[in-house]
């Protein structure tokens, strides 16, 4: 039986998969992005993925992700349960070999009261 052809999943879609199990974990307050992410802001253009890098070969890939952390919940715990998610979603939905999960805390963010009311108002999905 011959092959079919070639399969290659851009790095936005690890990226887009990746950052929607990063923020889904409880305890994750957002995503972090880097200086071409604060660039991209500064211009006016919204990336759902900042603050995820990816690296996706033929099978494999390798993930690291920035974020910041909501205080009061345990870093090392929220960081392996974004590990975990990421793995888990983009393996299932992608069929890549995941090798590695690199999670980096940014920051550490103290909802403030204000917060909180912006955040019942301003539900919005990732």
């Amino acid at each position: 039986m011959g092959t079919l052809g070639n399969v290659r999943i851009a790095d936005d879609v690890v990226k887009t998969i990746a950052a929607k199990a990063a923020a889904d974990v409880e305890g994750v307050f957002k995503l972090a992005g880097g200086v071409a992410d604060e660039f991209s802001k500064i211009l006016g253009k919204k990336r759902p993925t900042h603050g995820i890098k990816v690296e996706v070969g033929d099978k494999e890939c390798n993930i690291d992700i920035y974020i910041v952390v909501l205080y009061g919940y345990n870093i090392a715990l929220v960081a392996e349960n974004v590990q975990k998610s990421v793995l888990k979603d983009v393996n299932s939905l992608t069929g890549l070999k995941v090798v590695e999960v690199n999670v980096f805390i940014q920051n550490i963010k103290v909802l403030t009261e204000e917060d909180e009311e912006d955040e019942e108002e301003n539900i919005s999905p990732l």
